[in-house]
């Protein structure tokens, strides 16, 4: 299935919600358009939520550290929510727990920001 990404706004945080897998070609681009879109329209708070999508391969990973430098490199914030367990797992793996704030659930990403 092709990634598909919904944005979303709570007051001044932009909610992305994902679904589908982020790999190489079109998830990766979809996650980076979908990305700079918000940031286009001056969002600096963004989250990700990640509960639709089920896998991520290596391109996919050096996209979302790559939106995330983009988006620090703006002085904003990129939080991730609602991981799934192999999303999760490669997270852990790949050590990007020390990169990304990961939250449990969307309440507490949202207050996060604050």
């Amino acid at each position: 299935m092709a990634l598909q990404g919904t944005i979303r706004q709570v007051e001044d945080i932009v909610i992305i919600d994902f679904s589908g897998k982020i790999t190489l070609g079109e998830g990766s681009s979809t996650l980076r358009n979908t990305i700079r879109t918000a940031l286009d329209a001056g969002n600096r708070k963004i989250l990700l939520n990640l509960s639709d999508v089920d896998y991520i391969d290596s391109s996919g990973i050096g996209e979302m550290v790559s939106a995330y430098t983009t988006v620090r490199g703006l002085s904003g914030e990129l939080k991730l929510v609602y991981l799934t367990k192999r999303v999760h797992d490669l997270i852990q793996i790949t050590r990007l727990f020390t990169v990304f704030d990961v939250q449990a659930d969307e309440h507490s990403a949202l207050r996060s920001f604050k």
